[in-house]
């Protein structure tokens, strides 16, 4: 049960909760634990390290339909490769090293020029190019032994190249609208990729035909949302049920029956177990009209999280999905716009990273008091979601007057320290336990990307065009391996690094391979 309660007039919002425990009796008991009983490593709350939690209970033995502690820092599934945003459900795994060093181009695509496309949105037309925020490609090693990446782009497209040549492996997939997310490759073996596009489209494709094909769309217009028809999250993929959220404010869970048919080609037949919106008009009063989702879900033990533009972050349990069931077990407000996805520890406490728009309370997407909300609690924030009462365990500050401000970038955990970066161009390192800033160093204003640890190696982009590795000997005070000079267009995408390179994609319209 969640009891939400809202003083009006003030800006302010008081949340008392009473949690069922997933996996209790039903009789309301509370708890201030995940119900899954793990043996960890590290103080309870602490961020997970680059160790995953130890448990009981063999991974192969991962109940169905949970995303277990363990898993925290681990890939995911059968499908050997960074197969969505952030690796995994929790959105915890980074990439495979040896983490990139003495840094050089190894190749470019396109060679010259970029990869562009005109795009509508709010009624503006303009000229986009390369792949933006948040962009990071998938990387896979098929069976054929050739490392494949797959991403969408600016210019309308979803792009399938060799890893170690830049090649076209197939011919692109077409939308009719830019592609900003990441895109999810199925992690279960199934020839799939998941994917929204700004045409309006989510889609499902199979990677086993001559040509990427489309076998399944869903259009943000099947159900009577707001604000916008974009898909921007990757989904996650769990147990056959696809887990996702729009920017028309609503989530989704489908159940894809996947399979392959006669001729041994995949096969998916998708079905709507749950869709829900993220607002109801008191909370577009209270915030405003943008209440988006615009992040990638996190799924941790049997919960869905997400978090909307009004600030709102929601947690559902998925213990009964397959029912049609839902309940909502979360529901806290951070005020501000939660763009970026929310990440989880080995301990089930909630990461977010909130920005700041005060220029939009003019044009109606925020009210005066969802900024004074997330002014007051914190843009970088750690929560308990299975605390009685107020969930809030620290906030750091980063607002910069009336500018735009807070953070767009998903937070990386490793060895009980936060990594973020801030729209006003900082990269900070943060005690765990206390919400403390440990650390910070200067990558340019509007740095956007998210940055990744791998091999006690920090790699992040700057919107100042840089590539940049930090050595994270202390994790509590990184040092500077070095900086790379890529162009002078801003990166807004996050790098995923496999083996000693690093590949994302640049507001210069190209796609990169360092290392």
């Amino acid at each position: 049960m969640v009891v939400l309660a809202m003083v009006m007039g003030l800006g302010l919002v008081l949340v008392a909760r009473l949690i069922t425990s997933p996996g209790n009796d039903g009789e309301g008991t509370t708890s201030t634990t995940p119900s899954l009983e793990v043996t960890t490593t590290g103080a309870v709350g602490s961020p997970s390290t680059s160790t995953p939690a130890q448990t009981s209970l063999p991974v192969e033995e991962r109940p169905e339909g949970t995303v277990p502690a363990w898993t925290v820092g681990m890939p995911w599934g059968t499908t050997n490769g960074l197969t969505m945003f952030r690796g995994n459900p929790t959105r915890t795994y980074y990439g495979q090293g040896p983490a990139p060093s003495d840094p050089s181009v190894l190749w470019r695509t396109p060679d010259n020029g970029g990869l562009c496309g005109e795009s509508t949105n709010l009624g503006v037309t303009k000229t986009w190019c390369g792949t933006g925020w948040t962009g990071q490609p998938v990387v896979w090693e098929r069976p054929d032994g050739i490392t494949e990446l797959i991403f969408g782009a600016y210019d309308h497209n979803v792009h399938f190249l060799d890893a170690a040549t830049g090649e076209p492996t197939r011919n692109a997939f077409e939308t009719g609208d830019l592609v900003k997310g990441s895109g999810s490759l199925d992690p279960d073996g199934y020839p799939l990729i998941y994917f929204g596009s700004r045409d309006n489209k989510l889609r499902v494709v199979a990677l086993d035909r001559e040509d990427p094909t489309e076998l399944w769309s869903m259009d943000a217009t099947a159900v009577e949302g707001t604000w916008n028809d974009d898909w921007d999250g990757d989904p996650v993929i769990l147990d056959d049920i696809l887990y996702e959220g729009g920017e028309n404010g609503w989530f989704f869970a489908i159940e894809l029956n996947r399979g392959y048919d006669s001729e041994g080609k995949a096969t998916v037949d998708p079905r709507v177990l749950f869709d829900m919106p993220s607002y109801d008009q008191d909370f577009i009063d209270l915030s405003g009209i943008n209440v988006s989702i615009e992040n990638s879900v996190a799924v941790f033990d049997q919960r869905v999280y997400f978090a909307n533009s009004g600030g709102r972050i929601m947690g559902l349990d998925i213990s009964n999905i397959r029912s049609g069931e839902a309940p909502v077990v979360f529901d806290y407000w951070a005020g501000g716009d939660i763009d970026a996805t929310l990440v989880v520890d080995d301990q089930g406490m909630l990461y977010a990273s909130v920005n700041v728009k005060p220029d939009q309370i003019a044009l109606g997407y925020r009210t005066q008091g969802n900024i004074d909300r997330t002014k007051e609690i914190g843009q970088i924030l750690k929560l308990d979601p299975y605390r009685d009462g107020d969930p809030r365990i620290w906030g750091v500050d980063l607002t910069a007057g009336n500018d735009q401000s807070g953070s767009w970038s998903t937070v990386a955990l490793h060895l009980g320290e936060v990594y973020v970066n801030s729209m006003t161009g900082k990269l900070l390192a943060i005690d765990g336990e206390t919400g403390d800033v440990d650390w910070t160093d200067s990558v340019g204003w509007h740095t956007w990307g998210s940055p990744v640890v791998v091999d006690d190696t920090l790699v992040t982009t700057t919107c100042d065009g840089q590539l940049r590795s930090y050595s994270l000997a202390d994790p509590r005070q990184p040092a500077s391996n070095w900086s790379f000079q890529i162009s002078d267009s801003c990166i807004e995408a996050t790098p995923a690094v496999w083996k000693g390179v690093a590949y994302f994609g640049s507001r210069d319209g190209g796609f990169y391979a360092v290392g």
